[in-house]
C-alpha cells in the first residue's frame, strides 16, 4: 500500500497517527489517489480519550480501572437475580450462588468477545430484555406441575432455562456466521445508527430517576459525585496524576457506600417504610443475609444446577430476548468504537462480534445464569466519563471479576448496594449514551426535512411503541400480537416491546426507502474510509488489522486461508461456469473502479501553408 495513502488516515489519534494533515503527500501522478481528507471521524473525536483501544496502561492503572469499568455493570448483574431467582423458587443460598455465576460467566464473555470478537473495549454480561421471557416461563412451570419443594422448582426451572439459552444462542452464532449481519450492514447510515445508539439510553429512562427519587438523599449524592469528578474536578491532579479524571466511577461509588453505611448503622432509617429502606440502607439491600448464605470459595462449573432441558418452547421463548439484545448491541458496537477514537467497525467484523455473542450467551446457558449475555451500554459509557477505551484495561477487569466471582463472599458483597446508587450510576452513564448517539448526525445534513423527520419519527415511535406493548401486556395478561401459535407471539412482542429494535427497524426501512442523496444521509463517510484503504481490503491496513484483527496477526493468515480453500473448491466446478462468473466480476470491477486517464501529450495544431494545405 502506498505510504502516502497511509499517512491519511483522519480517524487514527495523536499517539498512533502517522503524519499531521499538513504532511499528507500530494499525489504525484493521476495514478495515485489522494490522501483521505479531514473528515468525520477528525471532527468526531473524542479529545478526552487518554487511553486507545490498543494503549496498554501501567499494571496498577489496568487493575484499577478494570476494577472501574466492572463496577458499572454491578447494578444490571445484581438486579437481574434478584427479580428472576425468587420467582424461580430459589433460596437466598440459591441467589447467592446465580450472582457468582453471573459474575463468573460475565469475565468469561468478556474475554472472548475482546480476543476472537469484535475486539472492541466491550463488556459482556446479563440483559433485561431476558427478564420478561424468563418470568413467563417461570410462571407456567409453577402454575402447570407440581414439585416437593421451592429449592426443586427452582432447579427444574433454571434447567428449562438452560436449554432456551443455550438453543437460542446458535440462532444468534448462525446469524453472524452466515454473514446476516455483514449484509445489513450495507443498508446503514449515521442516521439509523444515530437513532439507535440515542434510544439505548433514552428508553432505560425508568431505571433512572423514578429509582433515585425512592432515596433522593442518596441517589443525588451520587449523580452529584459522578458529575464533580468528571466534568468539574476532571483537571486536577494529584501527585501529577489526574485522579478524578481517571477514577470517577471508583470514587463516586465508593464515598456514596460509605455514606450509605454510615447511615445505615447511625438507624436514620430504622423508622421508614421498608421500601425506602430498600432503596436507602446497606442492610435491607442485602436481601435474605446473602452475605452470610454465600460461601466463601466456590468455582461455577457446567451441569452445576443438573442437565439442560430443551424444549421448543423454551427455545423460541428465550430467543424472544436474544433476538432483541442482539439489534441492541448493534448501537453499542459502534458506540464504543466512536468513544475510542478507532474507525466504524466493518460489516464483517460486526458479524463476527454477533457470532461471539451468540457463544458468550451459550456460555452463560451451558454455566446457568438464568439470561444470556449482551453488551453493556453503561461500560461504553464509562469510556467516555473516564476516557479510557484500552481493550487490555477490559481484559484485566474481565480477569478480576473471574477472581471475584469464586470468592462468594465478594459477590454477595456488591449486593449490598442500595438501589438508588445503581440508579443514581445509571442517570449519568445512559445519559452519555444518548449524547454519543446524537453526536453521530454530525455526518448527515440537518438541514434535510427527510432526515429530521426519520430521525424523530424513529426516536418517538421507539419509545411509544414499546410503551403501548407493555401496558396492554399488563392490562390484558398477553402482548397485542396475539396468534394461535404462542413461540411467534413471544418472539414478536417481545421485539416491538423492545425500543432499540423498533427504532432500527423504522429508521432502517425509512433510510433506504426514502430516496437521498449519498452526502445527505452521510453515506459519505463509508466512501472515505474505503479511500483511506486504498480500495483494498480493512485487513490488509496495519492500522485497522491492529484493532479489529485476531491478535498475533491470525486474521491475514486466516483470510489467505480461506481464500486458498474456496479456491480449492472451486476447483471442482466446471470451467465454462468459472469463467463465466470470473468475466462477469471483472466486468464489474471495472466499472467500479475505471482506469485512471494517463497524461498525454499536448496536441500540435497543424502547420498550414500559405494556399491553405496542411504542411507534411
Amino acid at each position: 500500500m502506498d505510504t502516502s495513502i497511509k499517512s491519511g488516515h483522519s480517524f487514527t489519534d495523536d499517539k498512533m497517527s502517522r503524519g499531521s494533515p499538513s504532511q499528507d503527500l500530494q499525489p504525484q501522478t493521476p495514478k495515485v489517489a489522494p490522501a483521505m481528507p479531514k473528515g468525520p471521524y477528525q471532527q468526531g473525536k473524542n479529545s478526552t480519550l487518554r487511553y486507545g483501544i490498543t494503549d496498554i496502561p501501567r499494571w496498577w492503572e489496568c487493575v484499577l480501572l478494570g476494577l472501574q469499568h466492572f463496577l458499572t455493570m454491578l447494578g444490571s448483574t445484581i438486579l437481574i437475580p434478584l427479580i428472576i431467582v425468587p420467582a424461580m423458587g430459589g433460596t437466598t443460598n440459591d441467589l447467592a450462588k446465580v450472582i457468582n455465576t453471573c459474575f463468573f460467566a460475565g469475565g468469561i464473555n468478556t474475554l472472548v468477545q475482546t480476543i476472537v470478537g469484535g475486539r472492541l473495549p466491550i463488556v459482556q454480561g446479563g440483559s433485561f430484555a431476558y427478564i420478561t421471557p424468563a418470568l413467563a416461563i417461570a410462571g407456567t412451570i409453577q402454575t402447570t406441575m407440581t414439585f416437593e419443594s421451592d429449592h426443586d422448582r427452582f432447579l427444574y426451572t433454571m434447567r428449562v432455562f438452560q436449554g432456551g439459552i443455550i438453543g437460542s444462542s446458535f440462532f444468534i452464532i448462525a446469524a453472524g456466521a452466515l454473514g446476516f449481519f455483514t449484509v445489513c450492514m450495507r443498508f446503514i447510515s449515521p442516521l439509523t445508527i444515530a437513532a439507535n445508539i440515542s434510544v439505548l439510553g433514552l428508553a432505560l429512562y425508568g431505571a433512572g430517576f423514578p429509582s433515585v427519587g425512592a432515596c433522593v438523599q442518596l441517589g443525588l449524592v451520587q449523580i452529584v459525585l459522578l458529575l464533580a469528578f468528571s466534568l468539574y474536578m476532571r483537571r486536577l491532579k494529584i501527585f501529577g496524576m489526574p485522579i478524578f479524571a481517571m477514577f470517577p466511577v471508583i470514587l463516586a461509588i465508593g464515598i456514596t457506600w460509605l455514606y450509605a453505611y454510615i447511615m445505615t448503622v447511625a438507624g436514620v432509617y430504622d423508622d421508614s417504610k421498608p421500601e425506602t429502606q430498600q432503596s436507602c440502607t446497606t442492610w435491607a439491600s442485602n436481601n435474605g443475609n446473602v452475605l452470610s448464605e454465600a460461601s466463601w470459595f466456590r468455582v461455577p462449573y457446567p451441569g452445576q444446577w443438573g442437565a439442560p432441558i430443551f424444549t421448543s418452547t423454551g427455545v423460541f421463548t428465550m430467543l424472544a430476548g436474544a433476538v432483541p439484545v442482539t439489534l441492541e448491541s448493534l448501537g453499542d458496537y459502534f458506540a464504543s468504537a466512536q468513544l475510542s477514537n478507532a474507525p466504524p467497525p466493518p460489516p464483517d467484523v460486526i458479524g463476527r462480534a454477533v457470532g461471539a455473542e451468540g457463544v458468550c450467551c451459550c456460555i452463560s446457558g451451558v454455566l446457568g445464569t438464568t439470561t444470556g449475555s449482551s453488551a453493556y451500554a453503561e461500560n461504553v459509557g464509562a469510556i467516555g466519563i473516564t476516557g479510557v477505551g484500552s481493550r487490555r484495561v477490559i481484559q484485566t477487569g474481565a480477569g478480576i471479576i473471574i477472581v471475584i466471582s469464586v470468592i462468594g463472599k465478594f459477590g454477595a458483597l456488591f449486593a449490598s448496594i442500595p438501589n438508588a446508587m445503581v440508579a443514581g450510576l445509571f442517570c449519568v452513564m445512559f445519559s452519555l449514551i444518548s449524547g454519543v448517539g446524537l453526536s453521530n448526525l454530525q455526518h448527515i445534513d440537518l438541514n434535510s426535512s427527510r432526515n429530521l423527520l426519520i430521525l424523530g419519527f424513529g426516536l418517538y415511535m421507539g419509545l411509544s411503541i414499546p410503551d403501548y406493548f407493555s401496558t396492554y401486556t399488563a392490562a390484558h395478561g398477553h402482548g397485542p400480537i396475539n396468534t394461535g401459535d404462542q413461540d411467534f407471539n413471544n418472539v414478536m412482542n417481545s421485539i416491538f416491546s423492545t425500543a432499540a429494535a423498533v427504532t432500527l427497524i423504522i429508521t432502517l426501512f425509512l433510510d433506504n426507502t426514502v430516496p437521498g442523496g449519498k452526502r445527505e444521509r452521510g453515506l459519505h463517510i463509508w466512501e472515505e474510509l474505503m479511500a483511506s484503504l486504498g480500495g483494498g481490503e480493512w485487513w490488509e491496513d496495519e492500522y485497522m488489522e491492529k484493532i479489529y484483527g485476531w491478535p498475533f496477526g491470525l486474521t491475514p493468515k486466516w483470510r489467505r486461508f480461506k481464500a486458498k480453500c474456496i479456491n480449492k473448491m472451486l476447483s471442482f466446478v466446471p470451467a465454462r461456469i468459472r469463467n463465466f462468473f470470473s468475466k462477469k466480476d471483472k466486468k464489474e470491477k471495472d466499472v467500479k473502479q475505471p482506469a485512471p486517464q494517463l497524461e498525454t501529450a499536448p496536441t500540435l495544431e497543424p502547420i498550414r501553408t500559405a494556399s491553405g494545405e496542411e504542411a507534411a
